[in-house]
Formats: C-alpha cells, structure tokens, sequence
C-alpha cells in the first residue's frame, strides 16, 4: 500500500484541526477575558476554573483516551471513529461554556466548572485520535511534514478568523451587548466546526496498522514511554511552548485595551483601514481599539501562514529538531522587544509582532510531525507501536501548559492590581491603576519569553536529527515490508 496521500485527503485531515482550533484559538484568546469582562468572575476564582480544571483534564482526560484510542477497534479503524463521535457534542458544549445564564455568583462559578470541565473532556476524545491518526495515514516522514503544512494553514486561518475578527464580529452581532454577541458567534462556529469534522472522518483512512500479535498492557506502554528520552523531552518542550502561547495570547486584548495608546492607534491604522474599506473589506467596525487588536493579529498570522510554507523545504534540507531550535530563539528576542515598547510605538508593536509571527510559523508544522516521528522511535526501539498513548501524553503538555498559561494571565493580572469589570462598576472606577497597566505589558514581552527560552535549551537534548530520521524510517519501512 502507498504511503503517499492524495491532495483530497490532506484537506479533509487539516479541516478536522480548522474545526477544533475554533474552539481552541476562542479558548487561548478569549477565556480569561470572557471570565473577567464578559462573564464577571473575579481574576482570583477564574484563575482557579482554568487552572483546576485544565489540570485535571489534561492528566486524567488525555491519558485515559490515549489508552482507550489505542485500544479502538472498528471497521473505521481506531481513531477516525471518535472525530464522528464526538463531533456534534463538542459544538454543543462550546456554545454552552461561552454562555452567561443569569445565576448568582456562586452558580455561574459552578455552571463555569461544568461547562469548561465537559468542553475539555470532549476535546481530548475529539483532538487526541485526531492528531493520532497523523500518526497513521501514512509512514513516510515527508508525507508526514507535508500533512503537517496543510493541517497548521488550516489552524492559522482558524487563528486568523478568532483572533483578527471575532472580537469586532462579537462586538457586531450583541449590538454592543459582548454577552449576546459571543453566544452567536459560538453557535455559528459550532455548526460549522460539526461539518468540518464531519469531512474529515469521511476522507481520511488509516494505513499504518500495529501487528496483529502485538499486545501490550498500559502499564506497558507508560514504562516505553518513560524510557523514551525524545518523548520526554517534546513532552517538556511541548508544556512550556503552551505555556507561552496561552499567556501572550491571553494577554494582547487586556494589552489593547489597557496599555496601548488609542489616539497613536488609530493613526496608525487609520490608512490601512481606509484602504480595506475603498475595496469593500471594512470587516473591523467602529471601535478603533478593537479594529487595531484585529489588524496587530492579522500580521502576525499572516506572516506565520508564511513561515508554515516554508517549514517542510527547511525541514527536508536541514530536519526538524535544528530549524526548530533556530526559528524559536529568533522568534522570543521579538517577544522580548516588547517590554521596550512605550504605548505610542505603534508602529515598532506591529512590526515586531510580524517578525515573531513569520519565525514562530517555521516550528508550528515541525512539532507535530516531531511527535509522529517519536512514535516511530518507540516502535524502532521496543518493537511496538503505541500511536494515540504518545499522542496523549503531549495532549497533556498542551493542555496543561494551555491551562497554566491561561491561568497565569489573571493571576498576574490580579497581582498587579488588575480591576474587573464588575470592580470598576462597583468602585466607580473607570481606569486601571498604573500597576496594572505595567501587569498587561509583562506578560506579552517579560514572563512568555522565559518558557521558550527553557524550551529552546531542552531542545539541544533531543537526539532524532536529520540523519537519526532517515534511519528509522529506512529501518521501519523494512520491518514492515517483511
């Protein structure tokens, strides 16, 4: 059987990650938000539902799926069935876990632990087999960067539409009620994400099958993975890269909304916003603030969808683990910059922005493909292959680094004296102290730079190089032949 994939079904495949980052990207960029201004949690108790309640999903959710994915069997083979199983409930639980009933405090506390804890549930039975079938649609590593490529452009214009557009869309559609708005815009991409992934479960097929006589327990499985030093270290590497992601990405609309200066913001982007509107593409609304947050995010994801067109080429010449190393140092001195930047550097802020975004965009292909070629390293090494349980144990990286990055970011903001909305009404207060401000600027440049650099000096350890890869899958493509 060929290992080499059709066009239709590199498209198929990357849809499923489209539909699933329209939950994701909502969560990375709006959850804190969506507690503190939208659904009126204090900073401390909504950094208590993110960071509990992404813990426990993250190491007991995903490894327990990771065991049952693996030991799947239908007609459909092991992973593509959950993507048809779980679909329409992880719509559903995405539009309840962005809606704001009218209970009392201690309620909404409890209908947001319910909500988040079953929204997480669900995407790990969805999510994990997903990126687990990677794993599977084909052995060869370079089909395996290709699939890569299509599956983060599709993240990226899952990106691109979350972080550019949702916020003016939300804002559009409440009529300036952000509560009625988020709950509309949640139902849309609900039926959408449903029929995306929908696709992908009818379009992919799994070809990469374990032997028959291959049996092992999960304590088994667990005891190869914790000898597994490339596992370990993606495993540590994965959690600080999430880390960041969530606490910068969490982070740019209180930094919008608090920091930056909105009468050099809209100067700024006044020319480009004239431009899009003489040829027919005023997408941004009235508000000039929410307008600069979309178009600031539509650098730097632009730049990234760059950058993950060019991985596979780097990837192919060079491998994986240097280009990753190389392109992730150069993106955190662009996160750094920022702490440099007063609130009138417009400009300085959109270019740096771009810069990280075309850099960071070299390494988003390459860590999932990285993991894939884990799993073949632990079936070179012990004879067996246990796809969907290495697959959850990064899922455990994401999702607890998701969970601390998310929780970090109202945490500090609470450390720096950051007012909700309803402790600005309360108090009559309508500006944020001076220490919060500084707080909003800390966490896009200062605190998410330290977990890349960590990661970056870890990535010195891992061992599957160039020419590590083209040995095992020499050696793998032989056992399999035979």
């Amino acid at each position: 059987m060929t290992n080499k994939l059709s066009i239709r079904e590199k498209v198929a495949y990357s849809l499923g990650d489209l539909a699933a980052n329209l939950v994701f990207q909502t969560l990375m960029t709006y959850l804190a938000y969506f507690y503190t201004d939208i659904y009126g949690l204090e900073t401390k108790d909504a950094s208590a539902v993110i960071l509990i309640v992404g813990l426990v999903a993250a190491f007991g959710f995903n490894p327990i799926m990771g065991a049952i994915a693996d030991r799947t069997a239908t007609k459909w083979g092991k992973f593509r069935p959950w993507i048809l199983w779980t679909a329409i409930p992880l719509g559903v639980i995405a539009l309840l876990a962005f809606s704001t009933p009218d209970f009392s405090y201690k309620g909404k506390l409890i209908y947001a632990v319910v909500t988040y804890t079953l929204l997480l549930l669900l995407y790990a039975a969805n999510n994990l087999p997903y990126s687990a079938l990677s794993g599977v649609i084909t052995g060869d590593m370079k089909e395996r960067n290709s699939i890569s490529s299509y599956r983060f452009v599709a993240v990226m214009f899952a990106q691109f539409f979350v972080q550019v557009f949702m916020l003016a869309i939300i804002e559009s559609a409440g009529g300036g009620d952000k509560a009625l708005g988020i709950e509309i815009v949640m139902t849309w991409l609900a039926v959408i994400g449903t029929v995306m992934l929908l696709i992908t479960f009818i379009f992919t097929r799994e070809r990469i099958v374990p032997k028959p006589e291959q049996k092992s327990s999960v304590i088994e499985d667990l005891a190869d993975l914790v000898k597994n030093k490339p596992w370990v270290i993606i495993l540590a590497v994965t959690t600080l890269l999430f880390i960041t992601l969530a606490m910068k990405g969490g982070s740019y609309v209180y930094y919008f909304q608090n920091y930056i200066d909105a009468g050099s913001l809209t100067l700024f982007i006044q020319p480009i916003l004239n431009f899009l509107t003489a040829i027919g593409l005023n997408f941004f609304g009235e508000n000039p603030v929410s307008a600069g947050f979309g178009l600031f995010n539509a650098g730097g994801i632009i730049f990234m969808i760059v950058g993950i067109s060019l991985s596979k080429r780097f990837a192919d010449r060079y491998g994986k683990r240097d280009v990753f190393i190389t392109a992730l140092f150069i993106s955190t001195i662009f996160i750094v910059l920022f702490y440099f930047f007063s609130p009138e550097s417009i400009g300085l802020i959109f270019i740096s922005q771009i810069l990280h975004g075309f850099f960071y965009g070299l390494t988003i292909p390459l860590l999932w493909a990285m993991i894939a070629d884990v799993a073949d390293y632990s079936e070179w090494k012990n004879n067996r292959r246990a796809t969907a349980i290495i697959f959850s144990a990064m899922m455990v990286g994401l999702k607890g680094g998701l969970s601390i990055g998310g929780a970090l970011v109202t945490w500090i903001l609470g450390l720096y004296g950051y007012l909700t909305k309803e402790a600005m009404f309360m108090g009559e207060n309508l500006m944020q102290p001076d220490s919060a401000v500084h707080g909003t600027k800390m966490l896009v440049s200062v605190f998410p730079a330290i977990p890349f650099f960590i990661a970056i000096g870890l990535l010195f350890f891992y061992e599957i190089n160039k020419s590590t890869e083209v040995m095992i899958e020499t050696e793998l493509n032989e056992r399999r032949k035979n």
